[in-house]
């Protein structure tokens, strides 16, 4: 009868070792986007370029690219990397329940997300309670790395590093044409990326040399902008500013040629680059710039975007935009910290987000590469592009080391379209 229970014993050690050794050759990340409601279709495209990049992490591939030729994390017997997808619905509380969620239910190691900022803020106040690694590739406030938190990584530009750059592109536009610029109106919807952002503007308007002529703050969802429109006809900016999400830009559009209103230059943060802009405005979006931290046209530089591309379009049968290169860079970055870590340890994890030095070729954002600034979490290395629709397509038109078009200046008025 002992011999049996002995032999009951061992053999339950035996299958619990198992089950552990097949749990540990599985890493589960947490990832929370927008996946309902009126920004769904953006965050179908981040849930694609966070699909991309584990895709390269846990099969082989044959162009080079960091992870493409083994398959799995390496330094732990090539455990695949699992994505366990929440629904924030872009709203901050349910984000931050989610990620609780993914902590202590899901058993996640890491979390990646949650492109709006308001969201990402909510969410990232539950990782650093937990202590458990947050790696962001998709949100742009300045604040978020601003807080002195110890587990959140940024591998994206913040929103103060794309409103210096609009402001240097706006003198370089002025010294191109002779036209002064100066008269800048500010619209931007009132969470916290776009109120963040309007506040970098202001500061930095000042800092140039420019005239602030309105601040306009607006509710996202609005179903009619024509009032809104009208006050920034009547402060008669050269400049218009616009920090929208995909649906108010959308409207935002057909509003102003319905009004018929034409800025000497319309400057955007990344909504018309959102696979939902083109597809409903068509040709009104041309002659729009937008920040942007990749534009395929940068396959000239790098060729290695055409080999992801490529891959990206044969595994979800659409082209790979802006969206899906920000989420696709976060993976990327924790998958190499984990692997040099040789642990799913979150400690040991952080402590290797902290040592971070990917190399440039292997990003597709025109960056030197990924490496945190120990203070902030931020990638040191960001930076964006400015972007400008032409021909219903996108074109970097500055820096000029990057650019593959000139811009067409000034923005044309409606009638002569």
């Amino acid at each position: 009868m002992r011999k049996g229970i002995v032999l009951v014993g061992i053999l339950s050690l035996i299958l619990a070792l198992s089950g552990m050794a097949l749990a540990e050759n599985v890493i589960k990340i947490g990832a929370i986007y927008p996946l309902s409601g009126p920004m769904a279709g953006t965050g179908q495209m981040l849930r694609n370029g966070v699909l991309m990049a584990i895709d390269i992490i846990n099969n082989k591939h044959d162009f080079d690219f960091i992870f493409a030729d083994t398959e799995g994390i390496p330094s732990l017997g090539g455990a695949k990397i699992e994505v366990i997808f929440a629904d924030s619905g872009g709203d901050p509380k349910t984000g931050m329940s989610e990620a609780e969620r993914l902590i202590t239910s899901e058993g996640v190691v890491a979390l990646v997300g949650c492109y709006q900022s308001s969201v990402t803020k909510t969410a990232s106040q539950v990782a650093e309670r937990y202590g458990i690694p947050y790696v962001n590739g998709d949100s742009s406030s300045p604040e978020l790395t601003e807080r002195g938190f110890q587990w959140f990584f940024r591998t994206d530009p913040h929103d103060g590093l794309y409103a210096r750059q609009q402001f240097e592109h706006l003198v370089e536009l002025e010294k191109q044409s002779g036209k002064s610029l100066r008269r800048v109106a500010i619209v931007h919807e009132n969470t916290e990326f776009g109120t963040q952002l309007a506040r970098a503007q202001e500061a930095l308007a000042k800092e140039f040399g420019f005239e602030v002529v309105e601040r306009l703050a607006y509710t996202t969802g609005a179903t009619s902008l024509n009032s809104e429109v009208t006050r920034l006809m009547a402060a008669k900016p050269d400049v218009v500013m616009m920090n929208a999400y995909i649906s108010d830009q959308i409207l935002f559009t057909k509003t102003f040629k319905t009004m018929r209103f034409a800025p000497t230059v319309w400057h955007n943060s990344a909504a018309p680059g959102e696979p939902d802009y083109l597809a409903s405005v068509g040709a009104d979006g041309n002659y729009l710039f937008l920040r942007q931290g990749f534009c395929k046209d940068q396959a000239t530089n790098k060729p290695v975007i055409t080999e992801v591309m490529n891959r990206f379009r044969e595994k979800f049968g659409q082209e790979m935009l802006a969206d899906a290169v920000r989420s696709f860079h976060a993976p990327i970055a924790l998958a190499d910290a984990i692997n040099r870590a040789g642990s799913t340890d979150p400690e040991a994890i952080r402590q290797a987000l902290l040592e971070t030095d990917i190399p440039g070729k292997y990003c597709l954002s025109p960056w030197e590469g990924i490496k945190f600034d120990p203070e902030t979490g931020q990638n040191m290395y960001a930076q964006y592009i400015i972007c400008q629709i032409q021909e219903e397509d996108f074109w970097t038109v500055y820096p000029d080391t990057f650019a593959t078009r000139d811009a067409v200046f000034p923005f044309p008025s409606w009638d002569e379209r």
